[in-house]
């Protein structure tokens, strides 16, 4: 009933809403109607109570919660569900928690902040409080196990889409799934699954974005390689001021929502066969291909030009040796970033 309410005063902004017309229109008490005002101050809105005249909503824009997020969403299956929290050690955790439990398919897992948050290869992501946008995907797709590296570069490919439209920031993708600007990671991904031989039970898809960090948010030895959206967006118009140039970010709310609604277009375009949509989208927004890289393989060292990806999502490089290969997984270094000189 609250938030029936909320949409109410919404739509009647900036003009007041009376008691007595949310009682006839809702059916209760104008002592029912402050309750739930009361509610809804306590989370975050900003409502004026006028004598006489009745309540208003002062800022548009809501909390982050589920109903800010869900609401006229227009998703078929990413975000069909979000739950949000406080705070949670994390929420792959939480979210293969409640796919082991048999969660709808899309369902999303938010929380404000992480105490344990993980990235690839076995490392901490920092969680900043309220500074970051740390949420979590459950999907269930009908394939086998040895198909879903496309995930993986979906998720890049939706990362860059809806921070663009919703910041107006140009991002790249460093490969397989780093979302990087100005040589500094701004997003990662972690992919998870649970599996039998032939069949997929569910995927769990985190994506940790910073958005309004500073540099002082960053442990010391991430100075260097981390990076926000708002610090980017900051530097843009440092060197832009004689252009105007303007904050185009519509805040994290508006972040989140746009990052679903492109994962479940990617989403959409895999289980429709389409994967050289997301193949040719991630190679338009790589800041891999073209670049001299680094990697080891098999303890030894090579560096080299990578080219291209494969349909499996392979990063084929040229080595300096004469030698092309390609690689499935692990650590590339890409000439420009993370401190690569």
């Amino acid at each position: 009933m609250k938030y029936e309410i909320l949409t109410l005063l919404r739509e009647a902004a900036p003009d007041y809403v009376s008691g007595a017309e949310l009682g006839e229109r809702f059916g209760f008490s104008r002592t029912a109607a402050w309750k739930y005002i009361k509610e809804l101050r306590a989370e975050g809105y900003t409502i004026e109570a006028a004598s006489r005249k009745g309540y208003r909503l002062i800022a548009s824009d809501g909390p982050i919660n589920s109903f800010e997020i869900e609401n006229d969403l227009g998703t078929s299956i990413v975000g069909r569900e979000v739950l949000c929290y406080d705070a949670l050690a994390s929420t792959n955790v939480q979210a293969a928690r409640l796919a082991a439990e048999g969660c709808v398919d899309g369902l999303t897992v938010m929380a404000s902040r992480q105490t344990q948050g993980r990235g690839r290869l076995g490392r901490s992501w920092e969680s900043t409080p309220d500074k970051g946008i740390y949420l979590s995907i459950v999907l269930r797709p009908p394939m086998a196990p040895a198909e879903t590296q496309i995930f993986t570069l979906a998720a890049a490919v939706a990362a860059v889409r809806a921070i663009y439209g919703a910041a107006g920031l140009e991002t790249g993708i460093k490969w397989p799934n780093d979302i990087v600007a100005g040589g500094k990671k701004l997003c990662g991904i972690l992919l998870e699954m649970n599996c039998e031989t032939d069949r997929v039970n569910y995927i769990v898809l985190g994506i940790g974005i910073n958005y309004s960090h500073e540099a002082s948010d960053f442990p010391d030895e991430l100075q260097d390689r981390a990076t926000s959206v708002l610090m980017e967006l900051n530097d843009l118009n440092s060197r832009s001021a004689c252009t105007g140039a303007k904050d185009n970010s519509g805040g994290r709310l508006a972040l989140i929502r746009a990052l679903l609604r492109e994962m479940d277009a990617v989403l959409l375009d895999i289980l429709d066969g389409k994967n050289s949509v997301i193949l040719d989208m991630w190679r338009e927004y790589s800041a891999t291909i073209g670049k001299e890289v680094r990697f080891t393989l098999r303890d030894v060292e090579y560096t080299g030009t990578a080219i291209d990806i494969t349909e499996d999502g392979r990063l084929l490089v040229d080595c300096s040796d004469g030698i092309r290969r390609g690689l499935i997984s692990g650590e590339v270094s890409v000439r420009g970033m993370y401190g690569y000189i």
